[in-house]
């Protein structure tokens, strides 16, 4: 199963794959907020992906029109509640002061 890293926190959880960031950092107990409930309406899951980018689903036209309105894009950026885990390890870093709580 892989691994998602979640920084700077640097908290670890195994996850199923097909599992999305945002599950995953719920599972780790990482908190990633996420105020429309995880349904792609708003960007406050952002994160920027470190390690392990190409392993994550595809970014689909919803989130790719989401990204557009998220402070500090990169393009390694990522939604959490839309990127799902592939077979292999993924850092992610949460922007801000987010940190586990």
């Amino acid at each position: 199963m892989p691994k998602v890293t979640f920084l700077p926190a640097g908290v670890t959880v195994q996850v199923m794959r097909g599992s999305s960031l945002l599950e995953a950092a719920d599972e780790a107990h990482v908190d990633l907020p996420h105020n429309c409930g995880g349904v792609c309406a708003c960007t406050t899951c952002h994160v920027w992906v470190e390690q392990g980018l190409a392993s994550l689903s595809e970014i689909e036209e919803n989130e790719d029109d989401r990204l557009d309105e998220a402070m500090g894009l990169q393009p390694n950026s990522r939604l959490g509640c839309q990127a799902c885990v592939g077979d292999e390890d993924v850092v992610v870093r949460i922007p801000g002061n987010r940190i586990a709580s």
